[in-house]
């Protein structure tokens, strides 16, 4: 007799769990009562908790933890193709963008690469010291020819930190401007936010090919988006009302309020979204290596797999320099935005 037989027995289901159930394996209870040539005494202590596999050995009929996963598994596959069939052309353009990025950072020479990053760098942060340290970095991670994975890797955060951008702005913006869409959106970011890295994969890997980029280009937007859009909608929503009022007694429309008053006070929150989304990005390239994604984190990955410890250090070290200088450049931006704000 198993322990929750009297769950059915006073539900009025045993008849039904008895059903072309003669056959059945016992279970390991009635196994040992066989043995011991009697029922085996169940005490409160040993009273395990009534969990699906706990009232399937009660109840043969009852399913089994097992049959929920294969459930979900089989209702997953069930929708694979169409899902595949609409989500196809529209993540396609995000594997021309990654594979165009990939492609640009491969074959233009590195004379051109590094001092264009140096432009780039002093035009966000208008620090010689900052242009200095991203110089010598990458001169370095080039001196111990890491330089090929080390661009293979920024290419890819630029283009979907740029598509994070793209959409995780517009998407704070209505968030702040509507409570029920921000209730609505609030859980979906609660659980990109705390979905482990690896289970973005798992579902992907089911509806693209390895080969294709957006595989790992879609895991790293969807890990990485959630701190611009929160930080945009807090940022609008912190705007103090009084300076609201005075752009509404200047009759302001709700547009102009928005890019002449709202954007412009929130873009410090903003410029720390975008932080912390390039951050999130690079972290994620290190786990989409397993899928597939260049860069520093296929090294990373091939010191784990082969016990290299010099090669997966010296990688890892790479990935390091790489975040101090695109944390450097990024917080310089904002401290200049904050500067200007407070002139």
């Amino acid at each position: 007799m198993a322990t929750y037989d009297f769950v059915f027995e006073g539900t009025g289901l045993k008849e039904w769990c008895d059903e072309g159930g003669g056959d059945a394996p016992l279970s390991m209870a009635d196994l040992l009562a066989r043995k011991k040539g009697g029922q085996v005494e169940e005490t409160i202590w040993d009273l395990p908790f009534p969990s699906m596999d706990a009232l399937n050995d009660a109840c043969d009929k009852f399913p089994k933890s097992r049959d929920l996963t294969v459930g979900l598994e089989d209702a997953f596959l069930a929708i694979k193709d169409t899902l595949r069939f609409i989500l196809d052309p529209i993540t396609e353009p995000l594997s021309w963008m990654l594979d165009g990025a990939m492609w640009m950072a491969e074959t233009t020479p590195w004379w051109i690469v590094i001092p264009l990053l140096l432009l780039i760098t002093y035009f966000v942060s208008r620090s010689w010291s900052i242009v200095l340290s991203v110089g010598g970095a990458m001169l370095g991670l080039a001196f111990i020819d890491h330089y090929l994975p080390a661009i293979q890797t920024l290419s890819i955060v630029f283009v979907c930190a740029a598509i994070c951008v793209l959409l995780g702005v517009p998407i704070g913006i209505a968030m702040s401007r509507s409570d029920r869409l921000q209730r609505g959106t609030i859980p979906i970011l609660d659980m990109l936010q705390t979905l482990p890295t690896f289970v973005y994969l798992i579902p992907l890997i089911f509806l693209f090919s390895v080969t294709e980029s957006k595989l790992y280009g879609i895991a790293i937007i969807l890990y990485a988006i959630v701190p611009v859009v929160r930080l945009t909608d807090l940022g609008i929503r912190m705007v103090d009302k009084d300076v609201l009022e005075a752009a509404q007694a200047f009759g302001m429309t709700p547009r102009q309020k928005l890019y002449q008053v709202q954007i412009p006070l929130a873009l410090p929150n903003i410029m720390a979204g975008i932080n912390q989304t390039i951050m999130m990005s690079l972290a994620m390239v290190v786990i989409a290596s397993l899928v597939s994604a260049p860069g520093l984190g296929v090294l990373v990955l091939r010191g784990i797999r082969n016990l290299e410890l010099g090669v997966g250090l010296v990688a890892g070290l790479g990935i390091v320099i790489l975040a101090i200088i695109l944390d450097r450049v990024t917080k310089s931006a904002l401290a200049r935005v904050n500067a200007a704000q407070n002139h």
